[in-house]
């Protein structure tokens, strides 16, 4: 949903080195295990936004979220 999940992994792995893949692969797990319900229903929320602004814009061109 409009790639809500990679700022997330960002922000907790940005500056760290990992030995392996599989320590990579199990603090990204655990990034993401974190999320809430709350994170998914914004991500849903934002999307269904753009999908207002997709059907006003009557097939015109607009850019950004505002």
């Amino acid at each position: 949903c409009d790639f809500f999940l990679f700022p997330k992994l960002k922000i907790q792995l940005k500056g760290r080195r990992f030995e392996t893949i599989e320590e990579l692969q199990a603090e990204s797990q655990m990034v993401l295990d974190r999320l809430t319900k709350k994170d998914f229903q914004g991500c849903f929320h934002t999307w269904q936004g753009r999908w207002d602004r997709c059907v006003h814009s009557q097939g015109n061109y607009f850019e950004g979220d505002g």
